[in-house]
């Protein structure tokens, strides 16, 4: 029994050793070769099939005639993607003689689509998980196999989310797996009505609206935070990251929103409603964060406006 992963970041890595722990054949891994534009802070696929001889493969387009032909040739009974960010066309749906699957990080049909971890925290919600699911032509429509939730805590970020959502899947994948290759996995179609859609990010998104309410602005920050280019706003000119905060629904200073205060040494911004504390920020993202109460000078006086 074969599997072709095609994969990418930490939960590629998961699946490939739930792969070689169940004892399943991998002949082939299908990665992305790491961008100079991106924090690289997960583990590397690539590395890890080839200190266990596992050929692999950097396709642009993994559609290409070539990929294609190399994939038939293999004939794989799975064809198994987990973060892979290309699209896979019919061509390679049909190649596996059993099924072609895909690991997801959320609980469809909720959270098709790109940045499914930090959008579900920008969102403000309770439960995550991750999703087992044949593909099909259209993102994340698939019918499901499994699903493995978990529970997002209220100073859970994406980076701490990740971590839990790579325990679920590994857990997913021995489930799973096994049974795939049997042909005994369930197969549950989706309900569409249901789905939500959301689309990539930009490093340009994480711009702070102090119109809007404490809860929603810091589930933008933790949604964004180290090792992501993170939140910011702008003094003087200038972009201010702000990295962890805490929020104060029940406080109002009387003042404009994005205007800060000083109380007690601790640094306050007023909100569209409530106040959030700030408790982590810096005037770049290209290094880790400062801990917590590492705030920049410049914004330990009242009447500051972040904009």
């Amino acid at each position: 029994m074969s599997v072709v992963l095609l994969g990418y970041h930490n939960m590629g890595c998961r699946a490939l050793k739930v792969l070689m722990d169940l004892g399943i054949e991998v002949p082939a891994v299908f990665t992305h070769k790491d961008s100079k534009k991106e924090n690289i802070w997960f583990q590397s696929l690539a590395m890890q099939a080839q200190q266990n001889n596992i050929p692999v493969f950097f396709p642009e387009d993994i559609n290409q005639k070539r990929w294609i032909e190399l994939l038939q040739e293999i004939s794989p009974k799975v064809i198994l993607s987990c973060y892979f960010r290309q699209m896979v066309k019919d061509e390679i749906l049909s190649i596996p003689k059993i099924a072609a699957v895909n690991l997801h990080g959320s609980l469809l049909p909720k959270y098709r689509g790109r940045c499914p971890v930090n959008w579900q925290l920008i969102h403000g919600e309770k439960v995550s998980g991750v999703t087992l699911h044949h593909m099909v032509r259209k993102a994340d429509a698939g019918d499901i196999i499994g699903q493995e939730s978990v529970r997002v805590e209220p100073r859970d970020t994406a980076y701490t989310l990740f971590q839990k959502l790579e325990d679920a899947a590994e857990r997913l994948l021995k489930r799973f797996m096994p049974l795939l290759l049997e042909g005994k996995a369930p197969r549950i179609p989706q309900d569409h009505s249901q789905a939500t859609y959301f689309g990539g990010r930009r490093p340009e998104d994480g711009k702070i609206d102090w119109s809007l309410d404490a809860r929603s602005i810091y589930n933008l920050i933790r949604a964004v935070t180290w090792p992501y280019p993170g939140a910011f706003s702008f003094l003087d000119g200038k972009q201010l990251f702000i990295w962890d905060g805490l929020v104060h629904l029940d406080k109002n200073l009387g003042i404009s929103p994005g205007v800060l205060e000083i109380y007690n040494g601790r640094v306050l911004i007023q909100t569209g409603k409530g106040v959030l504390e700030l408790l982590s920020a810096s005037f770049t993202n290209e290094e880790p964060p400062p801990k917590d109460n590492a705030i920049p000078k410049e914004l330990y006086q009242n009447g500051i406006k972040l904009g």
